[in-house]
């Protein structure tokens, strides 16, 4: 027996079952205990239920919300309760039951404003609205109009959870929400949402938010045409943070990989060559790419000496030059014991603390200095491969629009072992 069925045949018996009539004054003398067990019981009679509502202790009333015996005016009732944790259980216990609704109730409940759920879609406290969304974010069966409201709430606890997961959002929805979002999560919401159609992701391609469009493409199941990604490889050049996820699209044409493989770091071209739905050719062609910039890679000559690697990083420093590009740049000519000097100076540690780190050959040791340094994982991949000479494909790579992969812990951790390595 369903939710709904069973609560209608508890009321249907509820005349023979209900207890004795109990005023207010008989209700408070009872202990907590005893009127929670009342306000929780699906055959206490509807007027004990109201007294309950309105009881001091918000227990009492938390019980009563979650009644699904409760009647309609006793719900209306608690939706003003001046304790949000009382109004938001209300909300999940009425959004719970929609997938029971007939289809009239469901349409009684979009067109009349003052329902007691609609009224909660609308309260001030976030939690409450929250607790309604997460109920109702993947239910075929919800109300249009409730989707749609929650969808456009402006704080992103509440809309996220509807706009990733409802099934009842169209693409033009999905559009409306881009074009005047109603918070500044919301496109972000949009751009992760699984099974993107064809036309949101123009959208969102189409415009000059780089970090929406990092989203979108690390967005896997997102449905991006053929012409729009070498829209986006054109334009990739100046933007290092859509090189990972591009890289790792489900599908690329030859074309795409091609033009990648002339823009992204060594590790990503590998990364490239390693992909299983290249042709043969195409694979190889990149094989080749990256054998040419290898030597790049190799150690410094042996006349370079650390010393005067941390006489050029202070130049860079007092220059104001010793910026994430330099650093890159250093790297992809090879040059270890510059790129040595670099980090430290700009991670504030002595270049021994970074020698500690290739001695360990720690690709965690060298992204925390690159964390602490403030620079991005743009420079962690190539450091690592240079400095530690993990391979491509072991590196540690990026997360979710160019987060690092350990946490700020982990990366304070691994930097206090490598100091308290010389003491």
């Amino acid at each position: 027996m369903t939710d709904a069925a069973a609560v209608a045949a508890e009321r249907a018996r509820l005349p023979a079952l209900a207890k004795p009539r109990l005023g207010p004054t008989a209700l408070r003398g009872l202990e907590e205990a005893a009127r929670v067990r009342l306000g929780a019981a699906t055959d206490t009679a509807p007027d004990v239920l109201r007294e309950l509502a309105r009881d001091a202790s918000v227990t009492v009333r938390a019980a009563v919300a979650m009644n699904l015996a409760a009647p309609e005016h006793v719900d209306q009732l608690l939706a003003a309760d001046q304790d949000e944790r009382v109004r938001t259980l209300l909300g999940r216990k009425l959004a719970s039951l929609i997938p029971n609704m007939t289809a009239s109730q469901r349409s009684e409940l979009e067109g009349r404003a003052l329902a007691t759920l609609a009224a909660l879609v609308e309260d001030e406290a976030v939690r409450v609205r929250a607790a309604i969304a997460d109920v109702v974010k993947g239910m075929p069966s919800a109300p249009r109009e409730l989707i749609l409201r929650l969808a456009h709430d402006s704080a992103l606890p509440v809309c996220e959870p509807v706009i990733r997961l409802s099934p009842l959002l169209q693409a033009e929805d999905l559009l409306a929400l881009l074009a005047e979002p109603p918070g500044e999560h919301t496109a972000i919401a949009v751009a992760s949402r699984p099974g993107l159609p064809v036309s949101v992701s123009d959208a969102i391609a189409a415009s000059a938010d780089s970090k929406l469009i990092t989203v979108l493409l690390a967005n896997h199941s997102a449905a991006i045409r053929e012409a729009t990604l070498d829209a986006l490889i054109e334009r990739a050049g100046t933007q290092p943070d859509w090189h990972d996820p591009l890289v790792h699209r489900p599908v690329l044409s030859a074309q795409a990989a091609r033009a990648l493989s002339e823009i992204v770091t060594t590790q990503l071209v590998a990364v490239l060559a390693a992909r299983g739905d290249l042709d043969p050719g195409v694979t190889e062609e990149l094989r080749r790419r990256m054998a040419e910039r290898l030597p790049r890679m190799r150690p410094p000559r042996s006349d370079t000496t650390l010393e005067d690697a941390v006489g050029r990083a202070r130049e860079l420093l007092s220059q104001d030059r010793l910026d994430e590009s330099a650093v890159l740049a250093a790297a992809q000519r090879g040059e270890a014991r510059l790129c040595t000097a670099m980090l430290a100076l700009a991670a504030g540690v002595e270049p021994s603390v970074v020698d500690r780190a290739v001695t360990l050959r720690s690709a965690k040791g060298i992204v925390s200095l690159v964390w602490r340094a403030g620079f991005s994982m743009r420079l962690g991949g190539p450091l690592q491969v240079l400095l530690c000479r993990v391979g491509p494909a072991s590196a540690l790579r990026a997360g979710d629009a160019g987060s690092f992969p350990l946490t700020p812990d982990e990366m304070r951790w691994q930097l206090d072992f490598l100091q308290r390595m010389g003491r």
